[in-house]
């Protein structure tokens, strides 16, 4: 049988103890602000990813990302030139110069779907039949249709083929919205 003999020094267990602490918190801190630093950086190459023109096009990957964030912010979207495509789509109270230019937003995994798009107003809209692929070019403005709604005053408008890749999928949690550009 063995018998060990610890001698603990009170004051150097709580020096170690203290200075570990310390050390962790440092590290800590370190951490955050390497992962402040990368998100700041990171935000500056979304504002240049955007296309420095007059127009932002909408693409099918943030699709539903603008469509929410437009909705949501839409006094910081008004007078913004937009450009994109989907399909003419009515719904009963709509007025003869109104449609939505729609996409079908994927929401299971068993290819459900919703519509969802942008109000749209051009005078002569009753020139598109429901279904018909455009790629429009218009500026957001608020109106109301059922409470505040961004609304688009379309500028230009042409008929297209239906895309490749025609549905969308839900908004990415992770988009940060930049205030006015898209």
């Amino acid at each position: 049988m063995f018998i060990y003999n610890f001698k603990v020094n009170g004051s150097k267990l709580f020096k170690y103890i203290f200075t570990g602490i310390v050390l962790l918190i440092i590290a800590i801190l370190i951490f955050v602000s390497i992962k402040l630093f990368i998100g700041a950086k990171n935000n500056r190459n979304v504002s240049s990813c955007v296309p420095q023109s007059e127009i932002s096009e909408i693409s099918t990957k943030n699709y539903t990302n603008v469509l929410k964030s437009v909705h949501e912010n839409i006094e910081t979207y008004v007078g913004v030139k937009i450009k994109f495509t989907g399909y003419v789509y009515r719904v009963l109270d709509l007025t003869d110069t109104q449609f939505i230019l729609a996409r079908d937003m994927i929401i299971s995994s068993d290819f459900q779907y919703v519509i969802v798009g942008f109000l749209c107003e051009y005078e002569n809209a009753q020139d598109f039949e429901n279904g018909t692929w455009v790629e429009l070019t218009g500026e957001i403005t608020k109106g109301n249709y059922h409470g505040d709604m961004p609304i688009v005053k379309v500028k230009e408008i042409k008929t297209v083929d239906k895309p490749n890749e025609e549905y969308v999928y839900p908004p990415d949690d992770a988009y940060i919205p930049t205030n006015g550009v898209l």
